[in-house]
C-alpha cells in the first residue's frame, strides 16, 4: 500500500496503541499468578494522517498476534486489519496474514486489499525525471495467498495465488507537469488503460529461522517463487515473474543483552513476457528503498540491496538507521554497477508490546530522483 506521511494527530496514534496493546508482561495488573496469559494480544488504534494526494485521512487499524498452542516452538502468528478514508472521499482497506499451524507443520500468508488512490506515474526506467511525473487514478483488488508445508525446520514449500483486478483507470493530466509530452500512460498499449485482471498461481520455497517474524535478532530468511500468470487462469497478459527475498540478522555486542541488531536484505524480480504497468517491478516504498516515492523507477527487471542498524535507545524506544541501493532495467542483460539508485535514512521506533516485538515504525528517508518520504507504518521494513 502506498506509504503513510502523516500529520500531528500521529501522537493520539501513538497513545491509544501504546495502552490497547499492553502485553501480560508489560502490565502491573498481571501480577497475579493465577492469571493465565492471554493467547490473542490485539492492538486497536484510530489512524490520522495527511497527504497531498488525499488531504487528511482517518481511519483505524487492528493488530492480533497470537500463537496457536502452548508449544513454545511454534512462532507468533500475526494480522494486520486496515481501513482508512480520506477528505476527497477516497478509500482502502485491507488485511494482511502470517500463520503457523501448531508445531510449524504450515505456513500460511498473504494479503487482500483494496484501494482508491491518486499515484504519480513516471513512466518506464531506471533514470525516470522528476519534472515528467504523470498523475494517474485507478481502484484496485489485489489477493495474494500462499500455502506452505513445512518438510524440515526452517524449510516450507508449497503454492502462492496472485490476483490483480484494476479499474476506473483515470487520468488526471493530459500532459506530465513539465508539460512537455503527453501523460506517460498515453505512451504504453492503449489496452492497459482499461479494466485489467491479472491472476497467476506457481511455485513458492521459504526458508526461515528468525526468530521473531516482526522484529528478527537473528536468524536467516529465503522467499523464492515463480508466478506463471495465465490467460488459462482468467488474466487479461500472459507473463512469467520470479522473485527472491534474502534476509539476515546479527546481534552485535554481548549475545544477552541483544540492544544492537545488524539486518541485511537482497532482493530481486525478474519478468519475461507482456507486463502491464500495474505489475512492473516498483523501486521505492515504505519497505525497500524508503525514501524513493513508490513506483518513482519501474521496469521489467529489479534488483535491490538494503542494511539496517537498529539499536536500543532507552523504555520502548529504538532507533535505527538504515541505507540501500536499487535499480530496474527492461533486460538483465542491462544492469551496470554505476547505475544504482541510492537512499537513505534514519527511525524510530516504539515498542507496544515487548513480549512479541510489536511496535510502530516511523523513518525519514531521501533518495535518488530528488525524492524524500516520511514513513508510518507497523512492525520493521523487512
Amino acid at each position: 500500500m502506498p506509504a503513510f506521511r502523516f500529520g500531528a494527530a500521529l501522537l493520539l496514534s501513538l497513545l491509544t496503541l501504546s495502552v490497547a496493546a499492553q502485553s501480560p508482561t508489560d502490565s502491573v495488573a498481571h501480577s497475579s499468578p493465577l492469571k493465565k496469559p492471554r493467547r490473542v494480544k490485539i492492538a486497536v488504534l484510530p489512524i490520522v494522517f495527511s497527504q497531498p494526494e488525499t488531504g487528511v485521512a482517518y481511519g483505524a487499524a487492528v493488530l492480533p498476534v497470537w500463537r496457536f498452542g502452548p508449544d513454545t516452538t511454534t512462532r507468533s502468528s500475526n494480522a494486520r486489519v486496515l481501513a482508512y478514508r480520506t477528505q476527497r472521499k477516497q478509500s482502502s482497506a485491507s488485511l494482511t496474514h502470517s500463520i503457523f499451524t501448531p508445531g510449524e507443520r504450515w505456513f500460511v500468508g498473504g494479503e487482500a486489499q483494496y484501494f482508491n488512490f491518486p499515484i504519480y506515474y513516471y513512466g518506464v526506467g531506471n533514470d525516470t525525471r522528476k519534472s515528467e511525473k504523470s498523475d494517474i487514478s485507478y481502484e484496485v483488488f489485489i489477493l495474494n495467498q500462499r500455502v506452505l508445508k513445512r518438510l524440515r525446520p526452517g524449510l516450507f514449500v508449497g503454492g502462492l495465488y496472485r490476483l490483480t483486478n484494476m479499474y476506473h483507470v483515470r487520468i488526471d493530466d493530459a500532459f506530465t507537469d513539465d508539460g512537455t509530452r503527453p501523460n506517460w500512460l498515453l505512451e504504453r498499449d492503449a489496452r492497459e488503460r482499461q479494466a485489467t485482471l491479472t491472476s497467476g498461481l506457481g511455485p513458492a520455497l521459504l526458508y526461515d529461522t528468525r526468530d521473531n517474524i516482526l522484529s528478527a535478532h537473528r536468524g536467516r530468511f529465503l522467499d523464492a517463487s515463480v508466478l506463471f500468470v495465465s490467460k488459462a487462469l482468467g488474466s487479461d497478459y500472459q507473463f512469467t515473474r520470479m522473485q527472491f527475498d534474502a534476509r539476515q540478522y546479527w546481534v552485535l555486542g554481548p549475545a544477552e543483552a541483544e540492544q544492537t541488531v545488524l539486518a541485511g536484505q537482497v532482493q530481486g524480480i525478474f519478468h519475461s513476457g507482456t507486463v502491464p504497468f500495474r505489475e512492473l517491478a516498483n523501486l521505492g516504498g515504505e519497505r525497500m528503498m524508503r525514501g524513493i516515492y513508490e513506483g518513482r523507477f519501474r521496469d521489467r527487471q529489479l534488483i535491490a540491496a538494503q542494511a539496517e542498524v537498529r539499536q536500543q535507545l532507552f523504555w520502548r524506544l529504538r532507533g535505527v538507521l538504515f541505507g540501500g541501493v536499487g535499480q530496474v532495467q527492461p533486460q538483465v542483460s542491462d544492469f551496470r554497477p554505476g547505475q544504482f539508485n541510492v537512499a537513505g535514512g534514519a527511525g524510530l521506533r516504539i515498542d507496544v508490546n515487548r513480549k512479541d516485538r510489536l511496535s510502530i515504525r516511523i523513518d525519514y528517508g531521501v533518495g535518488s530522483g530528488e525524492s524524500s518520504g516520511l514513513y508510518f507504518a507497523f512492525n520493521e521494513a523487512f
